[in-house]
């Protein structure tokens, strides 16, 4: 982890290249944010290791005669080869946990990057395998296992019978089959969801539009925490400048996003480019859905002229008659206006979607005390992590090592959870041998 800090700047220029994130972004989250993930990772899968003392020695009494004792040791041992598949968005920062917790806990690790971003994972390997080499270890500890894009050597090597932890960050439909078929190996994934935010009341209805706005842009919308259904009643929510019906909100929201991102050169640093193909597919079939609020526009980059950079999409939907659209995930830079009957029936869509299609985030603005709470219970309940009244410099996007949790593992948007003891106990057993303790020689007096 050092040494790839010490990389931290050539990691970010590999980042920035391959993803799209802008410089500043590739920098933080491909650099110091992931080693703080990868750190995290390390300390949990530490103090694991060490939950149960390496010695003890245990006795019994017994009815006549001396106790029997046993001595006892106890040993982590890893549970085999680990198969780590990266993704094309943040391919350190969603790697590195589960790259240092299967090393740690005694796990060589195969690294499959993915193919539209291979660099910032092949130089972290490179590092692994001189650290490896300088300590006296194998190297091969720690592969690339980089393809062409016809390839797909990812199902391959996951169903393997020696590969015993899966780690996988990506779309829904494989993370589901990985789930599905790999079944000789703990399988740790982190897919996408229905990101959701419930509006009920607002006292700072303009800090609320600059921090959704902001939340919206970041790397084009192309963060797995990235919102994406804004539930809002039909008949409004109040706010400090009146009550604001879903029409409305939507061409405020419509325009905090050009006040934000009216300058080129300042919306190329939130909005990165466009990452894939896909994403510019999905952006273009979100143009035909609904009623557009705020249109997608293109952005000239001022440095690099043949990136394609777009600014978000909004939608306005009503919840009963396009449920098959909000229902689905649209990854990248779209998000929906929905009208619901009320904030109570936007409560129930939160829970139902989450329940049922999963999400990584999600967030409530009220100034009822009574409908944190009870936006608390649908969020425990359909198990996801929630953000309140966000309207300064915190974005439901962020979460922070040591600190925020990422994925709960108890919705199907993830079956782990950055990070926490689940994450490294299936990577490792604790292996124990015991032995009599010898009996001491009886000493006898001289002569008898």
């Amino acid at each position: 982890l050092a040494r790839i800090n010490a990389a931290s700047f050539e990691i970010a220029h590999a980042v920035q290249h391959t993803t799209g994130q802008a410089f500043v972004m590739a920098f933080q989250a491909g650099g110091p944010h992931a080693q703080d993930r990868g750190l995290e990772a390390v300390a949990y899968a530490w103090a694991e290791q060490k939950r149960h003392p390496a010695a003890a020695r245990w006795s019994k009494p017994q009815r006549k005669g001396e106790p029997i004792a046993l001595d006892k040791k106890f040993t982590p041992v890893g549970r085999g080869v680990a198969l780590l598949v990266a993704c094309n968005t943040f391919p350190t920062w969603n790697s590195y946990p589960g790259l240092f917790a299967s090393l740690v806990t005694g796990n060589p690790v195969i690294v499959k990057p993915h193919t539209g971003a291979v660099l910032p994972l092949a130089i972290s390997v490179r590092v692994a395998r001189e650290v490896l080499t300088e300590a006296g270890f194998d190297p091969n500890l720690v592969i690339l296992a980089a393809e062409s894009p016809q390839e797909r050597t990812a199902a391959t090597l996951a169903t393997h019978q020696d590969v015993r932890i899966v780690d996988f960050t990506g779309s829904t439909a494989f993370g589901d089959w990985l789930e599905a078929n790999a079944r000789q190996a703990v399988v740790y994934t982190e897919k996408a969801g229905l990101n959701t935010v419930v509006l009920d009341s607002t006292d700072n209805y303009r800090g609320l539009l600059g921090n959704l706005a902001f939340s919206l842009s970041l790397y084009s919308g192309q963060m797995c925490t990235t919102p994406q259904n804004l539930l809002v009643p039909r008949d409004g929510f109040g706010t400090d400048q009146g009550v604001k019906s879903p029409d409305e909100f939507a061409a405020d929201l419509g325009a905090a996003l050009d006040k934000l991102l009216g300058d080129p050169q300042r919306a190329v640093g939130t909005l990165g480019a466009i990452v894939n193909q896909d994403v510019r597919d999905r952006l273009d079939e979100a143009a035909g859905i609904g009623h557009t609020a705020h249109p997608s526009a293109a952005v000239a980059h001022p440095d690099h002229p043949d990136a394609v950079v777009r600014t978000p999409l909004i939608a306005r939907l009503d919840a009963a008659e396009h449920q098959g659209v909000y229902t689905r995930e649209w990854f990248g830079p779209v998000s929906f206006v929905i009208a619901t009957d009320s904030t109570a029936d936007s409560l129930r869509i939160f829970g139902e979607t989450v329940r049922r299609h999963g999400a990584l985030t999600a967030a409530v603005h009220s100034t009822s005390e009574d409908v944190l709470v009870a936006t608390e219970a649908v969020a425990l309940d359909a198990g996801v992590h929630l953000s309140e009244n966000l309207t300064g410099g915190v974005f439901v996007n962020q979460s922070a090592a040591f600190s925020d949790f990422h994925g709960s593992a108890a919705n199907p948007a993830a079956s782990a959870t950055l990070s926490d003891p689940s994450f490294v106990t299936g990577r490792f057993a604790t292996l124990q041998s015991r032995r009599p303790v010898p009996v001491a020689p009886v000493e006898t007096s001289a002569g008898v």
